[in-house]
């Protein structure tokens, strides 16, 4: 991009959201410019805070006529490395920050309508406010933002009972290539007039357009939450745990979490006051929930009938209910804990795939001893939303390993493990996205009648590829 080009573009957003929005300065461009795990590094000419949805558009639109590449960012909690500028391409960032509003919640239509900048922890309270539930639940939840939920069509721990972002949000406001607005917030249950256009913009990472705002559902708040923390041998058993909480409560299980014994170990090793749950060490754990909307011993009731059942049938070794509320928080604070505590133990290479359910308990023996095989030393420490077949399958470096030589075979590991996913007809982005990480591991993967009708939507959509440009599919 020419400089006199660039001048122009950032003399307009200027006069578009002020001056003191318009960040060069290095050292406040730095937290927008670092992904968490320090995995991608990137420089921008400016980083951009526009405030409202109107100053977005006018970004797009001086973006559009200049050639400017754009990079949306909200919480900048993104794994995949979708938000961060790649160094010396010229890509401004638009950070969504500031258009943090809550602007309407409906409780008797179970409606919150809410500006991309608003963490995912202001939209659960506002929605607790009126004794209502935005189910989706995040490890990031008090920095990752809607605008990122909705572009990367987050998942998080609760898809089993209430669905992806996906299935979270009725309507969007969107800021398309050229500067136009799609207005879209409707808090329609049933619209089938036309297609449904806010599903473009769902899970595709910005690159079809800014998303500014969305209507999300709510649902009712559970009156009793019962959840335990449960030690058993393998992910079969695993497997089979689930089918009996789902036997006896339907949808009312709103978590069932997998962790390998090895990922619980480092969790209770680096985890300030972490405590372990169960008596003894086992190879696999898994953390149970179920909901009731009675507060009557209902959801206890049924998680314990399960785990009898489990336990009476050799499936489970060991179980402990939470006894209140911050005993059940603690179990879950293991879980949330575990991508954390990794970069304790050194460097790490992570996976973030799915397969089919009935499939899960193969796929993770089967790729445990495939990276065993293939790295000597190394430590698998999967872990996951078992429910919806979901799983991080990370691997530790061997203990003492030069942590940059065992990142420099990340793709190597990968082939390995995608390898086995592919086997089972699963997904290598479950639910992180595809960003530049996967970008190219997306090509190889998908059927390419799938990959062309990506780039003929990028292309139609965004003909001048300003808007995110490289993430998840590279424009003809």
């Amino acid at each position: 991009m020419a400089d006199d080009s660039l001048s122009a573009f950032l003399a307009g957003a200027a006069a578009a959201i002020g001056a003191r929005h318009v960040v060069t300065d290095p050292a406040d461009q730095a937290r927008h410019l670092v992904e968490w795990r320090g995995l991608y590094r990137g420089e921008t000419p400016a980083v951009l805070r526009p405030g409202t949805t109107a100053e977005v558009a006018e970004i797009v639109r001086l973006a559009a006529a200049t050639r400017t590449p754009l990079v949306p960012q909200g919480g900048n909690t993104g794994l995949v490395g979708g938000q961060i500028p790649v160094p010396g391409a010229g890509e401004v960032v638009v950070s969504l920050e500031r258009l943090d509003r809550i602007r309407a919640v409906d409780a008797a239509g179970y409606t919150v309508t809410v500006e991309a900048g608003a963490t995912l922890e202001a939209v659960h309270a506002a929605a607790e406010a009126v004794d209502r539930l935005f189910p989706l639940t995040l490890a990031s939840q008090g920095s990752c933002r809607i605008g990122g939920n909705v572009s990367t069509n987050a998942g998080g721990t609760a898809v089993l009972s209430y669905g992806n972002t996906r299935d979270l949000v009725l309507g969007l406001e969107v800021v398309l290539a050229d500067g136009r607005v799609l207005n879209g917030l409707r808090r329609l249950r049933k619209d089938n007039a036309g297609y449904d256009l806010k599903q473009l913009f769902i899970g595709t990472e910005g690159t079809l357009g800014i998303v500014t705002a969305a209507v999300l559902k709510l649902l009712p708040r559970p009156r009793e939450v019962a959840v335990a923390f449960v030690g058993l041998d393998g992910p079969a058993e695993a497997l089979a745990l689930l089918a009996r909480a789902r036997d006896e409560a339907g949808s009312s299980v709103t978590g069932f979490e997998v962790m390998a014994g090895g990922a619980v170990a480092f969790a209770l090793r680096h985890l300030a006051g972490a405590r372990r749950p169960t008596a003894a060490d086992h190879p696999w754990y898994v953390l149970v929930e179920i909901s009731s909307g009675a507060a009557d011993g209902t959801a206890r009731r049924l998680l314990e009938t399960a785990l009898a059942e489990a336990i009476e049938a050799g499936e489970v070794a060991d179980a402990v209910v939470a006894s209140s509320l911050g005993q059940a928080a603690e179990f879950w604070r293991l879980r949330h804990g575990l991508s954390e505590v990794q970069r304790h133990e050194g460097a790490s290479i992570k996976h973030d795939v799915s397969v089919p359910l009935a499939d899960l308990p193969a796929f993770l023996v089967e790729a445990e001893a495939a990276v065993r095989a293939a790295f000597p030393g190394c430590r698998p420490v999967p872990f996951g939303h078992m429910g919806d077949g979901n799983i991080h399958f990370n691997v530790s470096q061997p203990i003492g390993a030069d942590g940059a030589a065992f990142l420099a075979r990340w793709d190597e590991m990968n082939a390995v493990v995608h390898a086995v996913v592919r086997r089972y007809d699963g997904s290598v982005a479950a639910e992180h996205g595809v960003g530049r990480l996967k970008r190219d591991l997306l090509a190889e993967t998908r059927d390419p009648v799938e990959i062309e009708l990506m780039r003929r939507l990028k292309t139609t959509l965004d003909p001048l590829g300003i808007l995110n440009p490289g993430r998840v599919i590279q424009a003809p």
